[in-house]
């Protein structure tokens, strides 16, 4: 099972994410407006890429915008989430040397403390923006089953991960659940809104082309269209 769950499984599991990613980029910029959007945009690039830098460049800095600073408990949590979310597995020995094993290469690896400092993070931030969408009102009316499925999805390698890690007796039983979930996640990062992982970027850089272009960035200038 874990010969099958590392090799032809994890093949799979990243072409389909990879594959899905490339798809949900090239959709999203083909949907963009000829005249309201790709127009200006490649007319005026210079003003547009100043613009598309800036805005992902404030979004990724905790507090770097009015938005993160209005509601500072939540950007915590936030930025613990994504941060561990995205680090832990990159970084994580054992997978690296999964990595070697199967592939011939590995990164830098971070210590056990601190992968498991991440890890218990997203966890606990998981819980808090469970608590969030239950607690507040309108929140809770624009949450759905869905969204408690998608972070149940998010989170659950980690879980599953911790425990494989500290429960020595029901070690096989926890890793393989483990990797089934860290695969499950990545097939379901391009159909879901986990594809934010990567339409992130692509939406704040239109964001931002937008507000160097056309909503101040050039004012006072006449536009041929």
């Amino acid at each position: 099972m874990y010969e099958l769950l590392t090799g032809p499984m994890l093949w799979l599991s990243f072409t389909i994410f990879f594959i899905g990613c490339i798809v949900r980029l090239v959709m999203y910029f083909k949907g963009l407006s000829w005249q309201m959007d790709r127009v200006a945009y490649k007319e005026h690039m210079s003003y547009g890429a100043k613009g598309a830098a800036r805005s992902i460049f404030f979004w990724l800095i905790p507090f770097g915008t009015r938005s993160w600073r209005v509601n500072p408990f939540f950007t915590i949590v936030f930025f613990v989430f994504h941060v561990g979310l995205i680090l832990t597995p990159i970084f994580l020995l054992s997978h690296n040397i999964l990595l070697k094993e199967r592939w011939g290469f590995s990164l830098w690896t971070m210590s056990e403390t601190t992968a498991d400092l991440l890890t218990i993070g997203v966890i606990v931030a998981a819980l808090f923006m469970v608590l969030r969408r239950i607690a507040l009102p309108e929140v809770r009316f624009l949450t759905d089953a869905y969204d408690y499925l998608v972070l149940l999805i998010a989170t659950a390698p980690f879980i599953t991960g911790f425990m494989a890690f500290h429960l020595v007796p029901d070690y096989n039983f926890w890793l393989i659940l483990h990797i089934i979930c860290g695969e499950i996640m990545l097939i379901a990062i391009p159909f879901t809104k986990l594809s934010h992982f990567v339409l992130f970027f692509a939406s704040r850089a239109q964001l931002g082309m937008d507000y160097g272009i056309k909503r101040g960035g050039m004012k006072g200038r006449s536009f041929p269209w």
